[in-house]
This record gives structure tokens, C-alpha cells and sequence, in this order.
């Protein structure tokens, strides 16, 4: 019997995608729920599980795009139990019934399984599979594994080949050397690209800048860090503080919570703060709903979520949308300063930097305190300057004397 594979529905707001990868390889033997083929969406990347256990057959090649609903390959459950049954005589009469396996053991370990694009990459520039860093679910090696280890070793089909022995120095130079690269964007890709660019265009962006003690925060977590790792089972971070502070400075400036919409001004009584994360495909920036209703651990629970999802290409598109405020932490890869852009329609974002210890005047007294930069890039055709500055100043309030926010203040 077969059981067809099809793009699983993955959220209201998309429509179509691409297949970007197969995972598993045509004819390869898959157990039901195993990641065959990704999906790449304009929002994200997935890793779509089979429907049940068999023979992998697959009708449409990578880099097609598709439509939800839409076959794209079969699974023969009658072709697993041939397998089987074959394995299982083989094993009977004493014959070497996966020479590939046996081959493999010989050298001491199993051979890496391989994706069609993978191999192709492999194939195409020499590569020793095991020699390569597998980042993909499971520690399969993804086609970006692959072309990374190309890229970092300099095979090339032509280093691939033996070269003749009287091979000029510049010709042995130009035949290992890569000087530039073509690739394709991923849907993901244009899609920020896209958006980014009509944020610049369509908006007016202005920053303002403000700076924070951090002494109090990092005294709270310090002294309360394993017990309320023990009660929640999650660690607590900085995150949660600034997403709370975002949303009590959103309640009193309603304007950065707002969306203009043509002539009007759309006002939201909601917070849904976005979280921006870096990823190997791009910048995802899931989106923390009802932010007003959560404590910090629910938050924090929902950002390593999200962190572990984005890794495992387990985000439902529907995640990333829906936000009406962003915060975006460049300070994890130490930027001391930066004006984020706003992603439309929402009209402001929030930019955290990594945290410095500096001198400071308090009380009359020099000092040293760990201090970090914030940012609030704008649009101005909403905001006026003194709502962005009271915007940055509440939140400083709120980071500086955290209790407010722990009281519900």
C-alpha cells in the first residue's frame, strides 16, 4: 500500500513554498515521523516528517516550488517488507547482506546517510563525508554543511582530479582557489530583503538612544538563578525583563504599539512582542502573544522554545507573524551599537547591545557599572521624539528598578 507525501498545511498565511531538500534519498527505507524533505516558506524553513514507514519515492526534484496539499513523492510500505524479508534471509544463509554497512564497519564507523543534494555537493568536490560538520537534525549533514566544508578545505572538481606533475605554481593556485560564488536567494531571504526595503521606503526611521544600569538585573538573577531554575525548569535571562519593560512602556505609549493603515491609525490594546533570532537561513523573529497575561518564566519558556525550534526547522510560519512590537538583541554578538529597522507594519523596534562595564557618575561618585546602550528606531510619521524618548526612558526605569516590574507596578 502506499501512502502519498503531500506539503503539509503550515500555517494560515502561506500558500506555497519551496522544496528545498530532500533529507531521506529515492528508494531509501523511512520509519514514520522521520524528517524526509524540507520546506522553505517566505518565513521559514521546516522539516516535514513522513506519514508512515517504507520505501521512499520521490516525483518532485529539489528546488521546485510546490503548493500546500500538493504530492510530492510516496511512501510503499509493501517495498519495506521485501526489504525486510530480503535482510532477513540474507542474515539466514550467511551472506554479507549490506555490503555498504559491512564496508563501512571495516573502517570503524558508519557511513553518514546523504541527501540527493548533499551527495551531489560531495561528489562534485571530492569530499569525505565523515570529515564533514553536520549541523542538521539528528547530525545529518546539511547541502550548507557540505558547501561550508568545501569552502573551508578549497576542494574543487579540479582539486578533485589528479593534476599533472608540471603544474604551475598560478595554475595550482587558481585551481584550488574559490575567488567568488553564485547562489540562489532562499525564499526567506527576499522576503526580509523585501521587507526591509519597503520599511526604508515607506517610513520615516529615526533613532533615539538611551543607556541602562544593569546592576539590579544581574543582582536579582545572581541571587535567585538556581531557585528559580529548580521551580520552572528554565533558566532566567535577560530577555524576559526587556519584554516586560517593552510592554508597561507600550501601555503608556500607545503610539509604538500602533499600525498605520492608509489614512487611519490602528491602535492595538494587545502586546505581542517579537523576539528577533539569528538562524542559518536568515533573521526569524517569533512573536511572544499576549505578553501582558505571561510571567517570566512563561517567557522565558517561549523564547528557548523558539530557539530550539529554529534550530530543528520546526517553526510554524504562523509564529512569526502577528507582532506589534520588536526587540532585537545584537548585544549576544557583541555590537556596542545599532539602529534595527521596524518590520512593517509595526512602527517601532527596540535594540538591545552587549552589556560593558564603564565609569559612571552616581551620586556624586565615580563608579563602575555594567552598562548597556539601548536603541528605539522609529517611524517618525507616527512618533514624535518626545513619546520616543519617554518610550526609552520608562524602559530604563523599569530595567534600572526591576521591582516595579516583579510587583506588577
Amino acid at each position: 500500500m502506499k501512502s502519498e507525501v503531500v506539503v503539509p498545511n503550515v500555517g494560515e498565511s502561506v500558500t506555497t513554498g519551496v522544496l528545498a531538500t530532500w533529507l531521506k534519498s529515492d528508494g531509501e527505507t523511512v520509519s514514520e515521523g522521520d524528517e524526509i524533505f524540507e520546506l522553505e516558506t517566505d518565513k521559514a524553513t521546516l522539516a516535514v516528517p513522513s506519514p508512515a514507514s517504507g520505501v521512499l519515492s520521490t516525483t518532485v526534484p529539489e528546488g521546485t516550488e510546490v503548493e500546500i496539499g500538493q504530492a510530492v513523492g510516496s511512501i510503499d510500505d509493501a517495498g519495506a517488507a521485501k526489504t525486510v524479508e530480503s535482510d532477513a534471509d540474507n542474515t539466514g544463509t550467511g551472506e554479507a547482506a549490506r555490503p555498504e554497512a559491512d564496508a563501512a564497519d571495516a573502517h570503524g564507523d558508519a557511513a553518514p546517510v546523504l541527501s540527493p543534494a548533499v551527495r551531489r555537493v560531495v561528489e562534485e568536490h571530492g569530499l569525505d563525508p565523515k570529515n564533514i560538520r553536520a549541523t542538521g537534525p539528528d547530525g545529518r549533514i546539511t547541502k550548507e554543511d557540505a558547501l561550508a566544508s568545501a569552502e573551508k578545505t578549497g576542494n574543487t572538481k579540479a582539486a578533485a582530479s589528479p593534476k599533472p606533475a608540471a603544474t604551475s605554481a598560478a595554475a595550482t593556485t587558481g585551481a584550488a582557489e574559490q575567488r567568488s560564488k553564485r547562489v540562489p536567494m532562499s525564499n526567506l531571504r527576499k522576503r526580509i530583503a523585501a521587507n526591509l526595503v519597503a520599511s526604508k521606503r515607506d517610513s520615516a526611521h529615526l533613532t533615539t538612544f538611551n543607556e541602562v544600569d544593569m546592576s539590579r538585573i544581574i543582582e536579582i538573577r545572581t541571587r535567585y538563578r538556581d531557585t528559580f531554575e529548580k521551580k520552572h525548569g528554565v533558566r532566567l535571562g535577560f530577555m524576559s525583563f526587556f519584554v516586560k519593560a517593552c510592554q508597561k512602556a507600550l501601555e503608556v505609549y500607545p503610539e509604538a504599539n500602533a499600525f498605520i493603515d492608509g489614512e487611519d491609525i490602528l491602535y492595538n490594546y494587545y502586546y505581542n512582542i517579537g523576539v528577533a533570532l539569528s538562524s542559518e537561513r536568515g533573521l526569524l523573529t517569533p512573536v511572544i502573544r499576549d505578553v501582558e497575561t505571561k510571567s517570566f518564566a512563561e517567557i522565558e519558556s517561549e523564547i528557548i522554545s523558539f530557539i530550539e525550534r529554529a534550530k530543528a526547522k520546526r517553526l510554524s510560519p504562523d509564529e512569526l507573524v502577528g507582532g506589534t512590537f520588536t526587540i532585537s538583541n545584537g548585544g549576544v554578538f557583541g555590537s556596542m551599537l545599532s539602529t534595527p529597522i521596524p518590520n512593517p507594519p509595526q512602527t517601532a523596534v527596540l535594540g538591545m547591545h552587549t552589556i560593558q562595564k564603564r565609569a559612571v557618575v552616581v551620586d556624586d561618585q565615580i563608579v563602575i557599572r555594567p552598562m548597556m546602550y539601548l536603541a528605539l528606531t522609529y517611524d517618525h510619521r507616527m512618533i514624535d521624539g518626545r513619546e520616543a524618548i519617554g518610550f526609552l526612558s520608562t524602559v530604563k526605569n523599569h530595567v534600572e528598578d526591576p521591582n516595579h516590574l516583579l510587583l506588577g507596578l
